[in-house]
């Protein structure tokens, strides 16, 4: 997704878990998944139909905690799904259900390429509303060297912090994979694009970008999606 140089790489990708990591995990089991999809530009109304019945099939599983379906401004043929379960139980409880299998096995002839499922625990998570209608999501990564993951989350904690309260945000979550533990992803849910661009120019939000732009030495991967 993003460019870097050949040492970075070696150095995000490395499976890093702290004990601040393992000890969120243990604290808090919801297991977060990002998935990203790729259709064929020719099946994207089709992948999405496809996605909302899964959402709607799925909510009404024991131990869902939220299931959204995001459809990418542009180009318009990725989507992302959001799921959040109680547990990894009620995740693979979820990933073995016949309908799940069923609609995996649908969607692949309709995509570009496989499915991208990031298993994900909590970071910094807030009680969200349900997606208004109209809102805009902008789902971004964060992905840090292993040997300053730490040293970068009180910079995540103070930018949701103060995120949450600037007029129109109605979501800040941050969540980190399992298996890499120095990869974040970072969701925001905002009334309209009006109040996301608002944000964007404010002072800790830039304050943010100053601290982690030296560290990553890449460009902020920020992608906007409506829900569907």
């Amino acid at each position: 997704m993003r460019l870097f140089n050949w040492a970075m790489l070696a150095m995000a990708t490395i499976p890093f878990a702290s004990p601040s990591a393992r000890a969120q995990e243990a604290a808090d089991p919801t297991v977060h998944v990002v998935s990203y999809i790729d259709a064929a530009f020719t099946a994207k109304a089709e992948v999405a139909r496809l996605l909302r019945q899964l959402a709607e099939a799925s909510r009404k599983e024991p131990g869902n905690v939220r299931f959204e379906v995001l459809q990418r401004t542009a180009p318009s043929n990725q989507f992302v799904v959001l799921e959040a379960w109680k547990d990894q139980q009620a995740f693979d409880t979820h990933t073995g259900a016949a309908n799940t299998k069923q609609s995996r096995e649908k969607l692949a002839p309709l995509l570009i390429s496989p499915v991208d499922d990031r298993l994900n625990i909590t970071t910094y998570v807030a009680t969200p509303p349900a997606l208004a209608r109209g809102a805009v999501t902008v789902v971004t990564h964060v992905d840090v060297p292993g040997n300053v993951r730490d040293k970068v989350l009180p910079a995540l904690k103070t930018l949701a912090e103060a995120s949450r309260k600037d007029a129109g945000n109605l979501r800040f979550d941050v969540v980190h994979q399992k298996g890499r533990t120095n990869h974040f992803t970072v969701v925001e849910v905002w009334k309209d694009q009006k109040s996301n661009d608002t944000h964007e120019l404010a002072a800790h939000t830039r304050e943010f970008r100053g601290q982690l732009t030296p560290i990553t030495g890449a460009l902020y991967d920020q992608r906007w999606y409506r829900a569907l």
